[in-house]
């Protein structure tokens, strides 16, 4: 973070348990946005390489629904003035820098975003844009199912990699049923004629053959031992010895 600000700019990090500072004051409520009320307080950080000591604002929010992984309070920090950004609108970028982490994930896992084998740039690239596409593909497809099955029920239930995996799976053989010039007539959809087929076509659709699996709160991960021996060597000053 102090380098970041060394070099003029700007940040708004979650802060973790391992990342510590000094509270200075009282927490301020700020606003209520729809996930829960704002608390602002400002905080010393103390960068332990260089001993530079830097005064952020952290962001406190209280979440009215708890996460996925039970957390009721969330802690953010930011260099960003406050005469530039309120700690309300800190607290939404944060929000939606989550919902871009998470298309990512999907991107990634579901969408096969990166070749496994070596590439070229180029050739990683186009399969980074066409990955985007099909994930602006299934977007519209989530979409749809939501304004027939409710917003709540599809985010909660529907799993995308599922809905992948069917157009994958029945993909070549739908277009071998059906020829070509059927779907032509898609192409010449309005906007908002397009959205009606879509919203039709979601009013049909069993939400229970894509059903998401849930996944369990995160482990607490194991706590650090000591070597038992209390031996253990450096490999890197045993080669600056030599």
């Amino acid at each position: 973070m102090c380098g970041i600000a060394r070099r003029g700019a700007a940040f708004v990090v979650r802060q973790h348990a391992q990342v510590q500072g000094e509270l200075r004051g009282h927490a301020q409520r700020t606003g209520t946005p729809r996930s829960g009320p704002v608390y602002a307080q400002a905080m010393h950080v103390r960068d332990p390489a260089s001993g530079e000591t830097m005064r952020v604002r952290r962001l406190t929010i209280k979440r009215m629904v708890p996460t996925r992984d039970g957390d009721t309070a969330l802690h953010i920090r930011s260099n960003v003035p406050s005469g530039r950004a309120s700690a309300t609108h800190l607290a939404r970028v944060d929000g939606k820098r989550w919902s871009i982490e998470t298309a990512f994930f999907e991107i990634t896992t579901t969408l096969s975003c990166e070749i496994t084998p070596l590439a070229y740039p180029k050739a990683a690239l186009c399969t980074l844009c066409v990955a985007r596409l099909a994930y602006k593909a299934v977007s519209l497809l989530k979409a749809a199912l939501r304004s027939h099955h409710g917003r709540q029920k599809v985010n909660d239930e529907v799993s995308g990699s599922d809905l992948s995996l069917e157009i994958s799976r029945t993909y070549d053989g739908m277009m071998m049923a059906i020829p070509a010039p059927p779907w032509a007539r898609f192409r010449d959809l309005s906007d908002q004629a397009f959205a009606r087929a879509l919203h039709e076509l979601a009013s049909s659709v069993a939400l229970s053959k894509y059903q998401q699996q849930p996944r369990g709160p995160k482990k607490k991960p194991p706590e650090r031992a000591p070597y038992q021996n209390g031996q253990h060597v450096s490999t890197a000053k045993l080669l600056a010895q030599r």
